[in-house]
């Protein structure tokens, strides 16, 4: 699992992304389409056109870090539009690496009095 430091903001692109892209294809990604500074230090997560792998580019202040994951079934939940980001928090992005839809989750039980 990723670590996360404290005040590290994570940017989900929006649309498809060319999953053969690397490091530096990444990093022009997040600064030209995204309109963010790479070596920001946030995260920046892109899915492909399957739906089934994503890619993670994090600069962690001495160089990329570039994290991949393919569901070996299933699909990981992507917003409709096709430009732009949206910000998860740290518990959006478990749910989404887990395959999980992390846009409306599902509680499995809610307390219906208090005693």
């Amino acid at each position: 699992m990723i670590t996360i430091p404290a005040g590290v903001r994570i940017h989900l692109a929006m649309g498809v992304t060319d999953m053969r892209k690397g490091f530096d294809g990444l990093a022009m990604l997040a600064q030209e389409v995204l309109k963010q500074n790479p070596f920001s230090g946030h995260f920046f997560i892109f899915r492909g056109r399957r739906g089934d792998l994503v890619k993670v580019l994090y600069w962690d202040g001495q160089g990329y870090c570039l994290f991949a994951k393919r569901l070996e079934k299933g699909r990981f939940v992507w917003p409709v539009t096709r430009e732009g980001s949206v910000v998860l928090t740290t518990a959006q992005l478990s749910m989404l690496l887990e395959g999980i839809d992390w846009r409306l989750p599902v509680r499995t039980w809610q307390p219906v009095a208090a005693g």
